[in-house]
């Protein structure tokens, strides 16, 4: 039988809703490969269903690895989810000046013109600590996403600008578990796994 102390309890703890802007936030011992320990940026939420990108997920490629003929950029790239991998996506702050963006919350955007991020690019328009590039993205039809919910595999945690961007990812899915306001917070500390204790 899994060990998960927590497993009945982070439902009642997460009180708060699924919604654009917000963080999803895996449970301490979820062992799915892709969204293990994984903080996922939501920029979707509606009726058809929930898209978002996974924060902490670094790839060993650059963007020069996979893109020909692009400006020479210092940028990480994470794996966004398992839908459609091989597809670029990048978080960003220049939603005012990159046409097409989608803006997410009040300072943070979604694409974009990619012919005018590349031209930004080119003319130092763009610090690397401003955008953030995904290969695939992490996807929920509604009903999905509900029952993982209620299944306690996730919750939902307000999100912060500051940590979307960070490149510093290795601590990300305990900064943010640190960051909840109830007990939720104490799993923070929990072993990936607890019976090698």
């Amino acid at each position: 039988m899994e060990f998960n102390p927590f497993k009945r309890k982070i439902s009642e703890l997460s009180k708060i809703e699924p919604k654009k802007g917000r963080f999803l936030v895996s449970e301490p011992f979820m062992d799915d490969p892709y969204f293990k320990r994984s903080v996922v940026f939501l920029t979707e939420h509606n009726d058809e269903g929930t898209v978002g990108f996974i924060l902490n997920q670094p790839l060993d490629i650059k963007l020069s690895d996979i893109l020909v003929d692009f400006p020479d950029f210092d940028a990480n790239v994470f794996l966004g989810g398992p839908v459609q991998p091989q597809n670029l996506f990048y978080l960003h702050r220049k939603g005012e000046l990159i046409p097409e963006s989608v803006k997410v919350n009040e300072d943070i955007y979604w694409n974009g013109n990619f012919e005018s991020l590349k031209a930004m690019i080119q003319q130092g328009e763009i610090d690397p600590l401003e955008i953030k590039f995904f290969l695939g993205y992490s996807g929920w039809d509604r009903d999905q996403l509900r029952d993982e919910l209620s299944g306690d595999s996730w919750f939902v945690q307000e999100s912060n600008s500051e940590i979307i961007l960070d490149s510093s990812e290795a601590d990300l899915w305990k900064k943010v578990m640190q960051q909840a306001e109830n007990d939720i917070a104490l799993m923070a500390n929990f072993p990936e796994n607890p019976n090698l204790n």
